[in-house]
């Protein structure tokens, strides 16, 4: 069996569009043949998954989820390509499920390419300063302060963040299995998280 390495990775990842975890499993499946692999995420449908992520998305539903006790309340708008799926149970879970997400997980933005430029540096900053501190050499501090925001992103963003009721799939990969089902686009638009006490806490 070949090594799975990260370059193996990569280059299914580039193929296929499918995330990192899917592309490890599927080589691992594949014992290590790339275009197997890529069959088997074939397969799956999250390889197409992928494609159908630049088509428009105008449909859908406004979910929300008030906490036990009615402190913390959530809504979010996810969209998809038509109004058949968004009526569809398949779609009502998935935007249950991340209207509950967001309750228990508080991201404070969708993707990643939304963290403003400026927290980004003020966070790579900050992190810069903890590796130098902890008595880390120079030449290896920018690849400590990448996986550090690798982190950062998880914790931040919630298309990066685990799964809460399956902490092996992110956010993400759960969004790629319900478009390789549905066969639409389906993406988070936005989301509020509404806290008590939080607005007089600013």
């Amino acid at each position: 069996m070949a090594e799975i390495t990260a370059q193996l990775v990569k280059e299914l990842r580039e193929r296929t569009g499918a995330g990192m975890m899917e592309c490890k499993n599927a080589l691992l499946e594949a014992k290590g043949n790339l275009s197997e692999a890529e069959t088997v995420l074939r397969k799956r449908g999250i390889a197409s998954a992928a494609k159908k992520a630049t088509r428009a998305t105008m449909q859908g539903l406004i979910g929300s989820y008030i906490h036990a006790g009615a402190q913390l309340g959530v809504l979010v708008e996810v969209n998809c390509e038509s109004d058949f799926v968004a009526r569809t149970n398949e779609f009502g879970e998935l935007v249950h499920d991340l209207a509950m997400q967001i309750a228990a997980a508080d991201p404070k933005y969708v993707r990643r390419e939304e963290v403003p430029a400026e927290v980004l540096d003020k966070e790579r900053e900050i992190q810069k300063a903890r590796v130098l501190a902890e008595g880390k050499p120079p030449q290896v501090a920018d690849k400590i302060v990448e996986g550090r925001l690798s982190k950062f992103f998880e914790e931040t963003c919630l298309y990066d963040q685990p799964f809460i009721k399956d902490n092996s799939s992110s956010i993400d990969q759960l969004i790629k299995t319900k478009i390789a089902k549905t066969g639409e686009n389906i993406t988070v638009s936005r989301f509020v998280r509404i806290k008590i006490g939080d607005a007089q806490a600013q």
